[in-house]
């Protein structure tokens, strides 16, 4: 027998009743692990045991699929613990129960959503026309479902440097251009990646003042534009933020839009969690003039809950979109018929030709939730963190250092009278990392005008006052627990 003729080197089960009975275990086990989400620890350190077989060598033969089935069901417990309500450190989605349907039929189809005149085209176009009109944008801007903010800014900026160099750029690359950008000093590192990655050097790259409510100062935009016009060098992009990663902040998009319109800058807005407060009538009105961006980045695996992961790139001119891209090898010319047809393609909007149909779970997430839940979960989140700033600012001991805009509060305990700042950095650090391995919640630090804080992030549509009355109670013992062993 040749190996073409033998049947053992297949790849599909030898028993497809067996193979349905384990499929059908894993389901019930994953769906057990979401219904149980409220419930536990909140994170679960992974054991050493664990950590050593994972150096195990990869057995060359295989292994039975029962064996391997256990293995995934003992990694399970073991993850950042996001799903659980009081995971309060970084803005990470929270999932839903429904999006595993959608993962199952995209792994059975096993599209690549790159290229070709087939379903995932279609779906990610309707995709797009979704979110044109969730957000406000013309008819004619374009879009594409990628892994999250930091790949949809490389995406954006990378069109915004094509049109300032009038595309030529593309074969000439970028050196002498003197292109120059700006950003807030808040701006998610990802800006400088971008700026990096897309050969401009991250100090190309300006970053601009905030004023007190840690919001980009247009003042010192516009000083910082002409500073560079008076040296010669060429600002071709404004990059405003919706939504901060240390406060939540929102810069002044109108105004940013308008400095960005005098000046003939592209005008790019960071939105990762923040593009979810348009969905939330409480929250849609601070986000006034993300509909006047050139391109905006954001996450659907964030604060509209999709699971892992599903970020998205909108641009308001198509043709500089596609053109930014858009690059044929014969053996991927258009056609009109078969399935070369459906021009144009998803490749033609960013680098990968062969991408994940991630667009099924988002499509099928908002379909079957809808903008109107989703923004009700977005509203009550942002009440929640309201709520958890009236009590932090009603508490003796503890002491706000943040305006609350979004999603996020930022505080720190006060510790013991005396102590120094050092003292009180290094308290409220060490009730961070005990709540943590307590597994009571999972907050995370930050720093706000050079002292740390206890970063307490609520985007979850879990999560419930009572999350938040324990937090606070248990951050209070732990400062008590610390303080009398600290006091002098």
């Amino acid at each position: 027998m040749t190996t073409q003729d033998n049947p053992d080197t297949t790849l599909d089960p030898e028993d497809w009743d067996t193979f349905r009975k384990r499929a059908h275990a894993m389901l019930d086990h994953a769906i057990d692990k979401m219904e149980g989400a409220r419930e536990g620890r909140v994170w679960t350190p992974m054991p050493d045991a664990l950590k050593a077989r994972l150096q195990e060598p990869l057995p060359p033969t295989g292994a039975p699929g029962m064996r391997v089935d256990e293995a995934i069901r003992s990694l399970m417990p073991y993850g950042p613990g996001n799903t659980h309500p009081r995971f309060f450190g970084w803005v990470h989605g929270s999932g839903t129960p429904s999006d595993m349907i959608a993962e199952i039929a995209a792994a059975a189809m096993n599209v690549n959503a790159g290229g070709r005149d087939q379903v995932a085209l279609y779906v990610e176009r309707q995709l797009v026309q979704w979110v044109r009109q969730l957000f406000g944008f013309p008819e004619t801007a374009s879009g594409l479902t990628v892994s999250g903010t930091s790949m949809a800014t490389i995406l954006a900026l990378k069109a915004a440097r094509d049109v300032a160099l009038d595309f030529r750029s593309r074969e000439q690359g970028v050196s002498g251009s003197q292109l120059v950008a700006y950003a807030s000093a808040e701006t998610h590192a990802c800006v400088a990646r971008a700026f990096d990655m897309l050969g401009l050097g991250s100090d190309a790259l300006r970053r601009v003042p905030t004023d007190d409510a840690l919001r980009m100062s247009t003042d010192a935009l516009e000083t910082a534009i002409g500073e560079d016009r008076a040296a010669g060098r060429q600002p071709f992009a404004l990059v405003g933020t919706a939504g901060t990663v240390n406060t939540g902040a929102i810069d002044p998009l109108n105004a940013l839009a308008d400095i960005a319109t005098e000046h003939g800058l592209w005008f790019h807005i960071d939105a990762a969690f923040g593009a979810s407060g348009m969905l939330s009538p409480v929250l849609r009105p601070r986000f006034s003039g993300l509909e006047r961006a050139h391109s905006v980045a954001f996450d659907f695996h964030k604060w509209m809950h999709v699971n892992y992961d599903a970020g998205f790139v909108l641009v308001r001119d198509e043709e500089a979109h596609r053109r930014a891209f858009s690059m044929r090898p014969d053996y991927l010319q258009h056609n009109e018929r078969g399935l070369a047809a459906g021009f144009p393609w998803a490749v033609d909007y960013g680098p990968e030709l062969s991408r994940g149909f991630r667009a099924l779970k988002v499509w099928a997430h908002l379909m079957e939730h809808g903008p109107e839940k989703i923004g009700a979960s977005v509203t009550r989140n942002v009440e929640q963190v309201r709520y958890l700033a009236e009590r932090v600012d009603e508490a003796q001991e503890l002491e706000r250092l943040a305006p609350v805009e979004t999603s996020i509060c930022c505080f720190r305990h006060t510790a013991w009278e005396g102590a120094s700042g050092a003292e009180i950095d290094r308290l409220n650090d060490e009730i961070v990392v005990r709540l943590q391995e307590e597994g009571i919640a999972a907050p995370s630090t930050t720093r706000i005008g050079g002292k740390l804080a206890i970063r307490v992030n609520i985007t979850n549509h879990r999560t419930q006052l009572s999350d938040v009355d324990m937090l606070l109670e248990e951050i209070r013992r732990c400062g008590r627990d610390l303080s009398r062993g600290n006091q002098r």
